[in-house]
């Protein structure tokens, strides 16, 4: 049984990769063609940023440590220390990474729902394609993890090259107050803009939260977490135009894509992220978050254009949930 509104076994019963599956030859052909001067852009903040955990509580900045080599921290090492005769110095180091603390890409496994899956009348925790919480996506009693399914390394095998379609929100709507568009403002800003979005595109929403970020050096403030727009993922014709769309991803320099801390209506049950639990649970469309856009954005509206080649592979990480990333824009 599959939920409603969702494309489970549409690529097959297999299948973990979702709408990426659209990006296909002609996709990173149509790609290629965006490309006019040959100019690159890195979407990428440095991963040491938004800086804090003003923006995510449980997420934390990046940590650098050196290798342990010939018994001492090999960073800066010097080895004539080993054998005189030698003049070079090395440096290694390890990292602690969150994987989604700064520029990332979700996994279908970073989201899913209760859902009966079974037709038993009993639901039970699954994500897209119905892979199940505990089998498909395990912690160990060590707390050791791995997405069996569904992991990160699905999406960096198949590639993600294609077409990116940037939408500039931030002209339309600034930095305050913040602004929850629905399906009727971004009609809006396409007709104003002239974007025109077509199966198997990738979505880039420019909200202008990346400046602000910059802006603030690694020291963010309260303000960050009310700023800018946001996609409003209780408009049910914004998630109707997801689904009909056949957008293949959706990437923003937001914290969430969408809103976040918002009630679900009294009397009800679902999802506190609805457009999460419709793109990553049922249709299978990876969530880009924190991505910096602003230079591609700028850049484009002074050459009037929205479409350009996207290169955006995630880290190969066998397992994760979730990947910091960083994109790179050829127009």
């Amino acid at each position: 049984m599959r939920p409603e509104n969702s494309n489970w076994g549409d690529f097959g019963d297999d299948d973990q990769i979702g709408r990426l599956n659209l990006v296909n030859e002609k996709k990173v052909l149509q790609g290629v063609a965006e490309v006019k001067v040959g100019r690159t852009f890195c979407l990428s903040l440095p991963l040491d940023y938004p800086g804090g955990q003003v923006l995510n509580k449980v997420r934390k900045p990046p940590i650098l440590k050196p290798v342990i080599r010939n018994n001492v921290p090999y960073f800066n090492y010097e080895w004539n220390q080993l054998n005189p005769k030698h003049t070079d110095i090395g440096s290694d180091d390890a990292v602690m990474l969150y994987t989604q603390y700064s520029t990332q890409w979700d996994s279908l496994a970073h989201r899913g729902s209760m859902f009966d899956v079974n037709a038993d009348g009993y639901p039970i925790p699954v994500y897209y394609n119905g892979f199940k919480a505990g089998e498909d996506v395990v912690k160990d009693y060590k707390h050791n993890t791995s997405a069996k399914a569904l992991g990160i390394e699905n999406m960096a095998a198949h590639g993600v090259q294609g077409r990116g379609v940037l939408v500039d929100l931030f002209s339309e709507f600034g930095e305050f107050p913040r602004k929850e568009v629905g399906y009727n403002d971004l009609m809006r800003v396409f007709d104003k803009d002239n974007i025109v979005v077509e199966k198997g595109d990738i979505l880039c929403l420019w909200t202008g939260l990346d400046q602000m970020i910059m802006r603030m050096k690694g020291k963010p403030e309260e303000s960050v977490k009310h700023a800018c727009a946001v996609l409003d993922g209780w408009d049910e014709k914004l998630l109707q135009w997801i689904i009909d769309s056949g957008v293949a991803a959706i990437a923003s320099d937001n914290l969430a894509v969408e809103a976040v801390g918002k009630q679900i209506p009294e009397g009800q049950t679902g999802s506190n992220l609805p457009l999460h639990e419709l793109c990553l649970f049922r249709l299978g469309v990876h969530l880009g978050e924190l991505w910096y856009l602003a230079d591609l954005a700028k850049w484009l509206k002074v050459n009037q254009r929205s479409r350009f080649m996207l290169t955006a592979p995630p880290l190969r990480l066998t397992g994760a949930v979730g990947s910091p990333v960083t994109p790179i824009a050829t127009v």
